[in-house]
């Protein structure tokens, strides 16, 4: 489980559902970083725009950021996130991105995954959102898997991935907001570990609601690897919620 979790969640704690004022955020981040579940923590993904800052300490940083932001980024921004729907954005992209930041693309269309390798980038898939159709399918999610492992390209998630098991939740923190059926993010990343040994057929592990219907993942070394070279992390709008669940199924403690 330590080496399933670690470094696995971004905070995006200024995007929706939670929506937070920056300098919240940021509070957060820095009180994250000092819990005893900092190890779980990843990058603090903020928009572009909101990325002048420059804290004392220095935070790995990830930017959401459009076409026309790239030959303006900040020194201080270890990756970038950006949605492309071309071969000639990814192309034109990678052309402008500072040297050693790491790029992830955010795609729908698989046939792009070979241009995202050939630059030396990674690929993103959104996972969810804040209305139920913003969800994809177990098929779609199992097919962008598949592609990454066949193209040898690492990728992250975003989006709907509060919970650490498959589970029907309110969308977002309003009281009248929709629910909707939300993925898990052990069952994201088991499902990853799977599709790198070359699984198929992995939409059943998506769905899965309970512990038990999940595979054991018995060797650390292989979740490690996996971690490390494919399935990197996901962004979540809350850190708490994740680490919460995870302590209510007895899989990480208050030491």
């Amino acid at each position: 489980m330590r080496e399933l979790l670690a470094g696995l969640i971004d905070y995006a704690g200024v995007f929706p559902p939670a929506a937070l004022p920056l300098d919240q955020a940021l509070a957060n981040y820095a009180r994250y970083r000092t819990s005893r579940e900092a190890w779980m923590l990843g990058r603090f993904v903020l928009p572009v725009a909101q990325a002048t800052l420059s804290p004392a300490e220095r935070w790995p940083f990830s930017a959401i950021v459009g076409e026309g932001d790239l030959d303006h980024m900040p020194p201080h921004i270890d990756s970038i996130e950006m949605k492309v729907s071309t071969q000639a954005q990814i192309e034109s992209a990678a052309a402008r991105i500072p040297k050693n930041t790491t790029a992830y693309f955010e795609i729908t269309d698989l046939t792009l995954l070979p241009v995202i390798r050939a630059v030396g980038a990674r690929a993103k898939i959104r996972t969810g959102g804040i209305t139920p159709d913003a969800f994809p399918t177990a098929t779609q999610i199992t097919n962008f898997l598949a592609a990454c492992a066949k193209e040898n390209v690492a990728f992250k998630a975003t989006a709907g991935l509060h919970h650490p098991l498959r589970c029907h939740r309110p969308l977002t923190y309003s009281a009248d907001g929709p629910s909707g059926w939300m993925y898990g993010f052990l069952n994201v990343f088991t499902a990853a570990v799977l599709a790198r040994r070359g699984t198929t057929n992995l939409e059943q592990i998506l769905l899965a609601e309970s512990l038990d219907d999940l595979p054991r993942l018995a060797d650390p070394a292989e979740v490690a690897t996996v971690r490390h070279d494919f399935a990197i992390s996901f962004g979540s709008c809350s850190f708490e919620e994740p680490v919460a669940d995870l302590k209510a199924l007895h899989l990480i403690y208050d030491i």
